[in-house]
């Protein structure tokens, strides 16, 4: 399209990350995915396509503005190379032969670009800008030094704003409500009937019986007579939004989904780098509305691909650890790394850099239990046998290593969200139809797929988990981001029925969850200084698991929602309930449906797009 405005006219039918050359005659963008893929070029008007690289390992290039070099990332660093000009395809990778290829970088993070006048290359490693001149990696350009100087000796620009957290002001006084308090002992249930709960900023400042705590002048009190408050829930394995790049919608429809159901926290293990920390930075300063944000970021991912992370010496454990922990990481995620020496190396990084690792079980028994051995902080899924018998019990119970199975997804058999669609009308709930897009929700859980109770696995491994806490060992509950919000109500409604009591189910996604992710002491119970994340139920989840999702409200870091007020929030910023993206689309359901020519019908009645 022109600059100045104009029709836009399409001269590809497949693509991404497009730019002009030098001449601006044509445009380079890359095809394919994984390793398969093509730089290709063609005209501004549509014609004369060329395959200019052939791409495997390398997931970014971006060419000079003057179109002498080529920079590009492969396996986690950056390199630069001379244009070729052969008029035929060039296999691009750092081994080439048929081009000069220099490594730049150390670690590589973001944002590779050029300077305008061609002569340094940019990037970004978390906080940190780093600039290479050209002239420093090449010995044949003019004015480059008699020694070239390595990549471990860049220095970085510490470029990161510093921002405030957002606190709120307001002081909260919950009163009447049956206090479901999470703290004290391991085995010790503590229930106030008629408690209060007083909320000052966004900690936690007393929890009592009504009568035993003061409330102070000024209060917004909030009547909890006849329900149940518990800590806000925290998903251990949760996927909500998080992979995608470029810009970060304002409000995040997931969010709003698991907030609805009372998800205060998450930990997401596996997510893109940039979005996920963009947005848990969004949320910390108080411009996007949604749960406590933490993740591992990018995968440390084993198997062959253009984003596997290889590790043949803790040197490389260390550097991989070092980039993610640039990020915000605390924790990352050993995703089929394939030999044990390699977990181990990122098992001992990490113990240097006071990072915690997960691991992804991966559906193999026997690496699993090498994990539990070498001491992970946890094992992703479940182990794909059930049941569990007393050599695996017990070796277990003698390390800290926690679980978080995931019955949603378990392996193994039928997985456990099958059951829910099966014998839930899931479709009609009220919260994922406010906050999910429309199509996404009924392509999902309309048409149902059905087994006999016998069939489903995730009771059995169920029963494996309830015999592991039994021993001592730690169970969290993960949604694994298959019904957002909801999936994690699943995931505590099923450990009852392998055998878990209901006070236990609530343990495994309230405090165990917070342990797990080692920030227990902020968050996870209702005790005086902690975080203030609460959920108010209008039903009691001790004496019916389901009123787990009978949300009424919801307090996240001291912001109070009301789920039934459609998440507008209580005092505060007084922020009204949102609008999606995808509601602006057509009549505010559909998002990306084709019904043919003849347009979808809406009937009063249902509401629901489909045709007569």
């Amino acid at each position: 399209m022109p600059a100045g405005g104009g029709e836009p006219e399409r001269i590809a039918r497949r693509g991404n990350d497009p730019q002009f050359d030098a001449s601006g005659e044509r445009v380079y963008f890359r095809t394919g995915g994984g390793l398969s893929k093509k730089l290709m070029s063609v005209g501004v008007d549509g014609r004369d396509e060329r395959e200019v690289f052939d791409l495997k390992y390398v997931n970014f290039v971006e060419i000079s503005p003057d179109g002498e070099w080529v920079a590009f990332t492969e396996l986690y660093n950056a390199y630069v190379a001379p244009m070729p000009r052969t008029g035929r395809s060039v296999t691009l990778n750092k081994d080439t032969k048929a081009i000069p290829v220099t490594r730049v970088s150390r670690d590589i993070g973001s944002y590779l670009h050029w300077s305008a006048d061609s002569s340094t290359l940019h990037w970004m490693v978390g906080r940190e800008y780093f600039s290479r001149d050209l002239s420093d990696s090449f010995a044949f350009l003019p004015g480059a030094p008699g020694t070239l100087p390595q990549p471990a000796s860049l220095r970085g620009i510490d470029i990161a704003p510093t921002l405030e957290s957002d606190r709120p002001a307001e002081v909260f006084a919950f009163t009447g409500a049956r206090v479901v308090t999470m703290r004290d002992a391991e085995n010790t249930r503590e229930v106030i009937e008629g408690g209060t709960v007083v909320v000052r900023g966004n900690r936690i400042a007393a929890v009592g019986a009504d009568g035993s705590v003061s409330i102070p002048d000024g209060a917004r009190v909030i009547d909890a007579s006849g329900k149940t408050i518990i800590p806000g829930l925290v998903d251990s394995h949760a996927h909500a939004a998080h992979f995608g790049s470029g810009v970060v919608p304002q409000q995040n429809w997931a969010y709003y989904a698991n907030l609805a159901f009372g998800v205060t926290t998450l930990h997401d293990p596996s997510a893109t780098s940039e979005f996920v920390f963009s947005q848990a930075e969004l949320v910390r300063a108080g411009e996007m509305v949604g749960p406590r944000v933490f993740s591992t970021g990018t995968i440390l991912y084993g198997a062959d691909g253009d984003f596997k992370v290889e590790i043949n010496g803790i040197d490389d454990a260390r550097a991989h650890l070092r980039r993610m922990q640039s990020h915000g990481a605390f924790s990352v995620k050993s995703y089929n790394q394939p030999r044990r020496d390699q977990r181990q190396q990122i098992n001992q990084a990490a113990r240097e850099l006071g990072m915690l690792v997960v691991e992804e079980g991966g559906s193999t028994f026997f690496h699993n239990v090498s994990m539990i051995i070498d001491g992970v902080t946890g094992v992703e899924h479940n182990l794909p046998v059930a049941p569990l018998h007393r050599d695996v019990i017990e070796l277990w119970r003698q390390t800290r290593v926690g679980n978080v199975p995931t019955l949603v997804v378990s392996y193994g058999g039928l997985s456990g969200e099958y059951w829910f669609y099966a014998r839930d009308e899931v479709f009609e709930e009220e919260r994922l139809q406010r906050f999910f897009p429309r199509e996404t929700l009924d392509q999902r859980a309309i048409r149902r797929e059905i087994a006999p109770d016998w069939d489903y696995h995730h009771i059995e491994v169920a029963k494996a988990k309830k015999d592991l806490r039994d021993a001592g060992v730690r169970i969290m509950t993960g949604g694994h981001g298959q019904m957002q919000g909801l999936a994690l109500h699943w995931e505590i409604w099923m450990l009852t029925q392998g055998g878990f009591s209901n006070w236990e189910a609530l343990r495994a996604a309230t405090i165990d969850g917070a342990d797990y992710i080692r920030l227990d002491h902020e968050f996870g119970s209702i005790e005086d200084g902690k975080r203030a994340d609460l959920v108010v139920l209008d039903g009691n989840p001790l004496e019916d698991i389901r009123d787990t999702a009978s949300t009424a409200m919801v307090m996240v870091d001291g912001r109070l929602f009301d789920v039934a007020g459609d998440m507008a929030e209580v005092g505060g910023r007084g922020r009204g309930a949102p609008e999606f993206y995808w509601q602006r689309h057509r009549d505010g359901q559909a998002f990306g449906l084709q019904f043919g020519p003849t347009g979808p019908c809406h009937c009063p009645k249902s509401g629901v797009p489909h045709r007569h």
